[in-house]
Order: C-alpha cells, then sequence, then structure tokens
C-alpha cells in the first residue's frame, strides 16, 4: 500500500507527467488530492499497472478524488522551451487546474521550476511512494495513451496504438518509411542514424 500522504494535516497534490521520452504528441501531467484517509491497494506506479487496471482506477481516483486536474505541453512548446520545462509547465497547468486550492505539492522527480507560489516537495520515484503521485500518474498515462490512440487513426503507420509514441522498432521503421508527421518533435532525435536520413 502507497503512503496516503507526507503530512496528514494538509491538502496535498500529487502532481506527475507522461510522455517525456516520446519522440511525438504532448506531454500530459495530472494533478491529483486525495482525501488523507484514502486506501485503495492496487493504486501503484501506472508502469507497473495493466492497461485495463489502469482504466478501471481512473474512474475510481476521479470518484474517491477531493480534486483532479490533466493538462498538456503541446508539441510547439515542447520544441521551443525543451522537454524538461514543458513538463513543469503541464504540471502547473494541471495544478492551476485544480478546482481546489492545495496546501503543498508533491511532484514526482528530483525538480520542478514553476511561477506557482504553492510550497511543493521533489520525491524521486514517488509514482512508487505515494497514493496521490500514483494516480496522477495513472490518469495522465491513460488520457494520454487514448489521445495516441486517436492520432494513430489520423497518422497510421508509426505503432502509436502501441507504442503511444515512445521510440519502439515499429515507431521508428515508420519515420524511415514515411518521414517526420507535424506531431514528431523536431528538436528531438528520431533515429539513431538520422543524420545521414533524409526526411
Amino acid at each position: 500500500m502507497l503512503k496516503p500522504f507526507l503530512e496528514s494535516d494538509r491538502k496535498e497534490a500529487g502532481c506527475d507527467e507522461v510522455g517525456r521520452g516520446c519522440l511525438c504528441g504532448p506531454v500530459v501531467a495530472a494533478a491529483v488530492i486525495l482525501p488523507s484517509d484514502y486506501a485503495n491497494a492496487f493504486i501503484n506506479d501506472s508502469k507497473k499497472l495493466t492497461k485495463s487496471n489502469r482504466t478501471h482506477l481512473v474512474k475510481e481516483i476521479k470518484s474517491a478524488a477531493i480534486a483532479w486536474s490533466i493538462a498538456e505541453a503541446t508539441v510547439e512548446e515542447i520544441d521551443h522551451i525543451n522537454i524538461l520545462q514543458a513538463s513543469f509547465l503541464a504540471m502547473s497547468r494541471a495544478i492551476v487546474g485544480l478546482n481546489v486550492q492545495p496546501d503543498h505539492l508533491l511532484i514526482d522527480g528530483n525538480r520542478f521550476k514553476s511561477q506557482l507560489t504553492i510550497p511543493y516537495s521533489c520525491i524521486v520515484k514517488g509514482d512508487g511512494k505515494f497514493a496521490s503521485i500514483a494516480a496522477a500518474s495513472i490518469l495522465a498515462k491513460v488520457y494520454r495513451d487514448d489521445l495516441m490512440e486517436k492520432l494513430a487513426l489520423q497518422y497510421p503507420g508509426y505503432g502509436w496504438e502501441k507504442n503511444a509514441g515512445y521510440p519502439t522498432k515499429a515507431h521508428r521503421e515508420g519515420i524511415i518509411k514515411l518521414g517526420l508527421t507535424p506531431i514528431h518533435r523536431k528538436s528531438f532525435r528520431h533515429l539513431p542514424d538520422q543524420l545521414n536520413i533524409e526526411f
């Protein structure tokens, strides 16, 4: 069972993002405030859960949460300010989108940068330690995976319905055969030998 809070006497919002390592599509973040007495043994780091379990937990999380929010940073923003800053931007947008103001933020990872004035704690591998961060990772991943499945219908041939935009063999082969799409991140290196390939 993951920890329900860092400190019990405040409203803590767990925050996480998904899609930093993808070659295309937005980076997506979520923020979740859970009741301090909330307990669910099935909530864990989204990467450790099956797709069906994540989908089921989304409904549970949204129902149980005091507040939740999902936000994006676009491909254009990623290319303009870099993926790390875009991840911070998406998390900040998710936090601002909460309809309840948190007292403290639990950020997955080792650093965070924002213009928000809410105090925060960075927690390495926090999605495997705190329920609110894990819940945020689940919401963000299910949202982004669904988005990439829809985009795969618009841009077939890259396997996004399975790889969600990550640099798998099928995705790289699609790039070699079809070239880049408008939602590929131009600031990313798409192929190991891409300097020798013209798109």
